[in-house]
């Protein structure tokens, strides 16, 4: 409704416009329907990726900072695959208790990582950790 030159915001058309009906509208890239389709396609092809296993099961890798990869190779330590995997499993439990920061103890080394980034920051031998205090964590875990 146009008064006196003020065009109220909740008028739609005024009367001397003719609009164009919603079924003569062309159809527009992302209607609904269509992003719709896209997101499933883009899904299946994200679950082919996995053979079909469930998303919110696949664990993101674990990193090592550069300090933590220098401190293992000082220090010779290394971990064969089925530590890795209690590893992770430890990170895994720290995540799911609200974790940020963990001190995981292994057979023979401790690991300060960074659990929502999944990353080591910082590695020692068991031998070492005598007498040490271990600061800004807020959790440990023993594997």
């Amino acid at each position: 409704m146009n008064s006196g030159g003020i065009l109220y915001p909740n008028v739609t058309s005024l009367p001397s416009q003719t609009g164009v009906s919603h079924s003569e509208r062309p159809s527009r890239k992302g209607d609904k329907g269509e992003v719709n389709r896209e997101f499933e396609n883009v899904l299946d092809k994200e679950l082919e990726k996995t053979g079909g296993e469930d998303l919110t099961q696949v664990r993101t890798p674990l990193k090592f900072s550069a300090h933590a990869t220098q401190r293992l190779r000082d220090r010779n330590l290394s971990f064969d695959p089925m530590t890795m995997e209690k590893i992770k499993d430890a990170i895994d439990k720290a995540e799911a208790k609200g974790v940020d920061d963990t001190l995981v103890l292994t057979s023979n080394a401790a690991l300060i990582v960074n659990v929502k980034n999944r990353t080591v920051i910082t590695a020692m031998d068991r031998s070492a950790l005598v007498g040490n205090v271990f600061t800004q964590i807020d959790g440990a875990v023993v594997v």
